[in-house]
């Protein structure tokens, strides 16, 4: 279905949770909406909708020149595939516009199955550089949606390098983790947000407060982001080129889907608008700008207070007065004709669809010109999606009367007409859908693999019995030559700012030097780690055999599994290349660029590591990234994951063990119990492999 012609620019893209949300959405006048399918999006907390609801959903906002985009944009496994290319046959079938993608399945199911379906890569694929947007173009996709972590000059270079439209988010609640990177609800609940389950743990207690005492709560809440709120930058962001701006808050209220569409519908305009109000309708103690203008501090963080809930309660009804008539924008023209008996109205859209009413009563002589009676009466739209853009009348009608009740009925019956012809259903091609049988592969593991942070953690005496070790490229200058032939350098999986800079000249300072291959942690990595024979790391989110074949395509020799695939799904990873699955490590539950220490401490005279003390007394380390690839901190499970008396359980090729938080000594044990099969000496985790 034609959209229309001239659609202001940025985009502004609203979530619709559920079908209330949609209609204050549309009617505040958001230029797009993005919604879920029920399963297979990052919300299935939310209303979202049934396939059937969906072609209401569409047509709906089509009549209205509204856009759809429906979110698909969850980690999907293996015996889930089927019902995805169901999803995305619903979605062709509906006319949606665009389908919002994080798994490499669902953008190949979408390429295959609906080319006319525009595709948009999700937050959750972490692309947050230039490079990472050119990657993006270049494997098909339509638009990028940055991670929300980034400056307005950071913004500024993505969207000059990139060439397919941006997104950004300029409104709404903010994850801890870069999107995409975050496994905290996953390995403390068993609810994964990379699935579209996150408990939102990050908004518990989770203490910087020095001095605690063993096993003492914390209390403070220091993983707890206020909301973002870049709508006083719509100007810059405007200037910087983006595309579209999207507001964030599917699990939220009608009422603040229409402010905030309000607020951002005025700012576009240059136009004041109700600042309390948005505050008021659901903030966190208040909003942060920090990412935007680059400060990271303390005063990012916040909690959501009663205070808070009061002042939602007591904005409520101001907020829905915004939605309660339609916001009138879609330009008509009406034509009138005067008949031998009587009068018809026709309203034209200007996109080829027209609608006609006809009036039998007879005029009555006029005593003055009725133009202008006429115009008042055609010009009362209000409540419609209709807007007047031209009236045009005939000389005759000048001269001829009919009471103003007349032309509000043909009114009302042409632009009734009109919105149904508008609303028609346009579904867009589907072509069939043709998944590979995957025979499920034996487990059974034997040959164990390493992962190390540091290079003074690799035990001299025990690598022979290694099939491969993995080191960050930022060690590469640290370790014994005689080790490179079987060592993977490591990418970050971001690399904010002069991070990736950084990266990249680490990484060209190791071409020749003999090391074995490099390990991509994120799409951008593809476009400069192209000496080396290239792997797949953890930060590629891989848990399904077509992600992984579609990875193989893109030159990748070998890859690790995601720690969240259970050992059923993993099975059905055969993508024809070596795979791997840790048999150990402390999970890395959050990649975090605002600092959860810096609540209670300045970074200078930091040790650059500190801990989270949760509401059950545990403590979480919490570690600054290594030199030269600095803004990132990492917080771990304070249990690892160990599987070392499993390891023929592992339908792998190897099992690797991820060494971080440990120190040389610990590291050479843990290695002598895996090699062993031994159990493990302390408490473990067995992850998410025996879960579903």
């Amino acid at each position: 279905m034609s959209l229309p012609i001239q659609t202001p620019r940025p985009e502004i893209l609203a979530p619709a949770g559920n079908a209330q949300m949609l209609s204050a959405a549309v009617f505040s006048g958001a230029d797009a909406v993005y919604l879920g399918l029920t399963g297979y999006n990052a919300r299935r907390s939310a209303g979202n909708f049934t396939p059937e609801e969906l072609c209401d959903a569409v047509r709906f906002c089509h009549a209205r020149g509204v856009r759809v985009h429906v979110t698909l944009n969850t980690l999907v496994f293996g015996p889930e595939l089927p019902g995805l290319a169901d999803a995305v046959r619903a979605v062709a079938e509906a006319g949606a516009d665009a389908v919002i993608a994080d798994d490499l399945a669902v953008a190949a199911l979408v390429k295959q199955m609906a080319p006319e379906v525009h595709l948009h890569a999700s937050t959750q694929m972490t692309i947050h550089t230039p490079e990472g947007a050119r990657q993006m173009a270049e494997m098909g996709y339509d638009r990028v949606i940055l991670a929300r972590e980034l400056s307005l000059e950071e913004i500024r270079a993505v969207v000059k390098a990139s060439p397919i439209e941006v997104e950004v988010f300029i409104h709404g609640a903010m994850c801890m983790a870069v999107s995409g990177q975050c496994m905290m609800s996953a390995f403390l609940g068993g609810r994964s947000g990379n699935r579209g389950a996150c408990a939102g743990p990050c908004r518990l207690p989770f203490d910087a407060t020095p001095g605690l005492r063993p096993g003492q709560p914390g209390t403070a809440c220091h993983l707890s982001l206020k909301d973002m709120d870049l709508v006083p930058y719509m100007a810059q962001l405007m200037d910087a080129g983006v595309a579209s701006i999207k507001i964030e808050g599917r699990l939220r209220t009608p009422e603040y889907a229409a402010a905030a569409v309000t607020a951002c519908r005025c700012a576009r305009e240059g136009k004041a608008y109700d600042e309390a109000l948005l505050r008021d309708i659901f903030s966190r103690s208040g909003f942060t700008d920090g990412y935007l203008v680059g400060r990271n501090g303390k005063n990012m963080f916040g909690v959501r207070t009663q205070a808070d809930a009061d002042a939602t309660r007591a904005a409520t009804p101001k907020a829905r007065e915004l939605f309660r008539r339609e916001l009138s924008r879609i330009p008509v023209t009406f034509r009138v004709e005067v008949l031998p008996d009587g009068i018809a109205l026709t309203a034209e859209d200007g996109e080829g669809r027209a609608a006609r009413a006809v009036s039998r009563t007879a005029p009555q002589a006029a005593q003055k010109d009725q133009s202008d009676a006429i115009t008042r009466a055609l010009s009362k739209t209000g409540g419609t999606p209709f807007c007047v853009g031209e009236i045009k009348l005939p000389e005759e009608a000048h001269t001829a009367f009919w009471p103003g009740s007349e032309w509000n009925e043909l009114r009302r019956e042409v632009l009734e007409r009109l919105l149904e012809f508008r609303s028609a259903p346009a579904p867009k091609s589907v072509q069939p859908c043709s998944l590979p049988v995957w025979a499920p592969r034996r487990p059974g593991v034997s040959t164990l693999a390493a992962r190390f942070e540091r290079a003074e953690q690799v035990p001299a005496d025990l690598t022979d019995r290694l099939a491969f070790l993995v080191l960050p490229v930022s060690q590469a200058a640290q370790l014994p030559e005689a080790l490179r032939p079987r060592t993977l350098l490591e990418l970050p999986r971001v690399c904010f700012g002069a991070a990736e800079e950084a990266a990249k000249t680490a990484l060209a300072g190791c071409e020749g030097q003999g090391f074995r291959g490099v390990v991509l942690n994120n799409p951008a990595h593809l476009r400069y780690a192209t000496s080396l024979p290239r792997y797949g790391g953890m930060g590629l989110n891989v848990t399904n055999p077509v992600a992984a074949g579609r990875w193989r395509e893109l030159g990748l020799q070998g890859m690790l599994v995601h720690p969240e695939t259970p050992l059923p799904a993993m099975r059905l990873l055969d993508p024809g290349m070596p795979t791997a699955a840790l048999c150990y490590g402390h999970m890395p539950l959050m990649l975090t660029r605002a600092c959860p220490l810096r609540n209670v401490r300045d970074c200078k005279g930091c040790p650059h590591s500190g801990s989270l003390r949760d509401r059950k007394g545990r403590d979480f380390p919490v570690r600054c990234s290594a030199p030269g690839m600095a803004g990132i901190r990492t917080v771990y499970n304070p249990v690892p994951l160990y599987m070392g008396d499993r390891l023929g359980e592992l339908p792998a090729d190897f099992a690797l063990a991820a060494f971080t938080l440990e120190a040389p000594d610990r590291v050479h044990q843990i290695l002598e119990m895996l090699l062993a099969g031994r159990g493990f000496d302390s408490e473990f985790t067995r992850g998410l492999y025996y879960t579903g």
